[in-house]
């Protein structure tokens, strides 16, 4: 399949893009060349391929949760700016 001036002035004009005459040519060009290339990638003979979600495996790099014991109340409320019957006591955001 090859890809015309007037296809890209079409789609040049759908994306409100002004382009020259060399650019129109080079644009229809490199267009075909692509196409022509995916057209080449379909002829693949893909029958024992098994498909797949991802073109490399994905591996989950987070470690595994573990158990710990959390900070007591007072501790958590040494770095507080204020805090008020032990929670911490913000500005009121709604009136």
């Amino acid at each position: 399949m090859s890809i015309t001036v007037k296809d890209v002035e079409h789609v040049a004009a759908l994306a409100r893009l002004e382009l020259g005459k060399e650019e129109k040519e080079k644009f229809a060009e490199q267009l075909s060349a692509i196409l022509n290339y995916a057209e080449q990638l379909g002829k693949l003979d893909t029958d024992d391929v098994e498909p797949t979600s991802h073109a490399m495996p994905l591996v989950n790099v987070m470690r595994e949760d573990a158990v710990k014991p959390s900070l007591g109340v007072d501790k958590v409320l040494l770095n507080a700016p204020d805090e008020e019957d032990g929670q911490f006591k913000v500005p009121a955001v709604l009136e």
